[in-house]
């Protein structure tokens, strides 16, 4: 088992059908406060085909869709700020490539066609463009495209890797991470690269931004207080640091609802690697998969 994150790097480095299978422990929310109008439903990245695909899950009722059906390795799904679409990350062709899909698995289209690697694609707010990390340049940097694949730009360029850009919500920043102080750490640039700096230290790795709906807040994922990776929240101007999960096992990849008030995130913390829903204001989390596959990355 790669670490969280980091294993997204590794990987990087280095229309389906309904299903009912597998018991979802989600009847159990009080009074539906983790049942959102905009999240009724959670798209992930799961192997439990045995092979890497993204799925869609309806929350409220348990039932699971294939989307893409591949029997290449698909992974990284994000959704576009209106629910319509998903970018994802696949080896289909044989080289790893951005792709788009309607969000019912519908009108599959590439984005990127390079042979260098592709992977983490990012839509801005008003869903014009798209952020993505890329080692085209000979090691790993931030891209710009508009949402059709066209109009490639790249914003960084450095000898250390930059991966993992994520839009504020009002699109005039991009966070994103860098492996350039020896160390990974979070990282604030203006779209057209300009206006850098840096958000957290480098004495431990923090990993996987994920900018709240306010603008406020920034989750991440570090290893800053053990040797397993737990979820922190960063306030924005101020810098202070909220950690919001304490486990002995990993919590990674967290992700903010439509409503900004719960986090997705997937952890190991019941033995494998599951779906999980916190509220963030009283930390009540509840288990969304339960399959001894890995389900991970939930957008």
């Amino acid at each position: 088992m790669t670490e969280p994150g980091l294993g997204r790097l590794i990987w990087k480095l280095g229309a389906g059908a309904l299903l009912f299978g597998a018991l979802l422990t989600v009847a159990a929310v009080t009074g539906g406060s983790l049942l959102l109008p905009h999240q009724a439903d959670v798209v992930y990245f799961t192997n439990r085909d045995g092979n890497e695909e993204i799925y869609r899950l309806d929350v409220s009722s348990g039932l699971r869709r294939n989307l893409t059906r591949n029997p290449a390795w698909d992974a990284s799904p994000a959704r576009s700020p209106d629910g319509s679409q998903i970018i994802f990350t696949s080896l289909r062709d044989g080289n790893q490539e951005l792709y788009a899909m309607d969000t019912n698995g519908g009108n599959l289209r590439r984005l990127t066609d390079d042979p260098a690697r592709d992977s983490e694609g990012a839509w801005s707010p008003d869903g014009q463009t798209i952020a993505f990390a890329s080692d085209r340049s000979g090691n790993w940097d931030i891209y710009l495209m508009n949402a059709d694949g066209s109009k490639v730009r790249q914003i960084t360029d450095h000898p250390a890797h930059d991966n993992d850009p994520v839009w504020s919500p009002d699109g005039s920043k991009i966070a994103f991470i860098s492996y350039r102080i020896r160390n990974w750490a979070i990282y604030v640039m203006n779209p057209d690269g300009s206006g850098m700096r840096r958000l957290t230290d480098t004495r431990v790795r923090h990993i996987e931004p994920s900018w709240s709906q306010d603008g406020r807040h920034l989750l991440f994922t570090s290893d800053r207080w053990a040797r397993n990776f737990d979820i922190f929240m960063l306030e924005l101007p101020g810098g202070l640091i909220t950690q919001l999960t304490n486990q002995v096992s990993w919590d990674a990849n967290p992700a903010w609802t439509a409503d900004g008030q719960h986090i997705l995130f997937e952890s190991t913390r019941d033995g494998q690697w599951d779906l999980y829903m916190m509220n963030v204001q009283n930390g009540e989390v509840r288990r969304l998969t339960d399959d001894p596959a890995r389900d991970g990355d939930p957008s």
